[in-house]
């Protein structure tokens, strides 16, 4: 029963995240009370969604220690540096600016995870991925947000690194422990118990963040149209250069979709959480409009790939 409820939503999720959205800014006046949920709310989706990942995970790094790298480089400078580009480019606002850097800063996320092992991707090499940067996230998402922002805005870095730490690194370490130090039928009960209700706290995190956002939207503007069109645009484009540097560099179709998968997801809920508590409104536009094409974008990734593979 649980499990067929959670494949329900899983399905759905192209739908429900915008809706979800649209819920959130029509009763801002109720959401906004509810703020201080989002934290645990994210802390127990990462919980749940690092039932499945093991230690060994760190043990590819030696095998696939070039696609971790050039993974992770993709991540945290190409994208943020093309998001800038494009920013500042097509908009004559810093907040936007890095609002758009923040929305691409953000680790991976878990759920490139799933999409992987859907589209017969590299598992192993998957996780070892969104460990390593799930680690990493702390030091490089704020220190990347710090030399974007500048002068413009002040930045608490500290905070922001020890949210980051409670929200994703604790959560995630200690799932994979309670998958390490437990029978692996009690881990994956635990999962699969807790799948449909981590995809409910996305749900709710996006309309209590969205909240934030409820200004800004009252009245639809072609900046407003503008600003989504780019974020669709900067998530396709992440997509397709994992797609396309992928078929370039490796030849083997299970590496070609880990990179598409975890280069284009992101943990954009945490973006969200971070933007609302320590960044002006405009800044947070970005990166909630973000969660409208992640699941859209890599369900048609994944038809893409999987006509690829039949055609091979």
């Amino acid at each position: 029963m649980i499990s067929r409820i959670n494949q329900w939503l899983q399905k759905m999720m192209p739908i429900f995240t915008p809706l979800s959205l649209i819920i959130g800014v029509l009763l801002d006046e109720w959401m906004i009370p509810l703020l201080f949920l989002v934290p645990w709310l994210f802390a127990f989706m990462t919980f749940a969604g690092s039932l499945t990942m093991n230690l060994s995970a760190f043990k590819s790094f030696r095998r696939y220690s070039v696609i971790i790298v050039v993974t992770i480089a993709f991540l945290h400078i190409v994208m943020p540096l093309w998001a800038y580009f494009i920013a500042e480019l097509l908009f004559n606002d810093p907040l936007y600016t890095i609002g758009f850097v923040l929305a691409v800063a953000v680790p991976t996320g878990v759920t490139s995870f799933i999409w992987a092992a859907v589209t017969r991707g590299n598992l192993a090499l998957c996780l070892s991925i969104i460990l390593i940067d799930t680690v990493l996230s702390p030091l490089v998402m704020p220190g990347l947000v710090h030399i974007v922002a500048g002068d413009t805005i002040h930045v608490d870095i500290w905070p922001m690194m020890v949210d980051l730490l409670l929200m994703i690194v604790i959560p995630s370490i200690a799932g994979v422990l309670v998958n390490e130090w437990t029978d692996a039928r009690v881990s994956k009960t635990m999962a699969t118990t807790f799948a449909p209700f981590s995809k409910m706290s996305l749900f709710l995190i996006v309309m209590i963040n969205s909240s934030a956002i409820a200004p800004y939207v009252e009245h639809i503007t072609w900046e407003l149209a503008k600003i989504i069109a780019v974020v669709f645009l900067v998530a396709l484009s992440g997509y397709v250069i994992c797609y396309v540097v992928g078929k370039l560099v490796w030849k083997d179709e299970e590496l070609v979709v880990t990179f598409v998968f975890t280069g284009g997801m992101r943990n954009i809920s945490a973006g969200v959480v971070l933007a609302t508590t320590y960044f002006p409104g405009k800044v947070v536009m970005p990166v909630v409009f973000g969660m409208l094409f992640q699941q859209i974008l890599a369900s048609q990734f994944h038809r893409l790939l999987m006509k690829r593979q039949e055609r091979a």
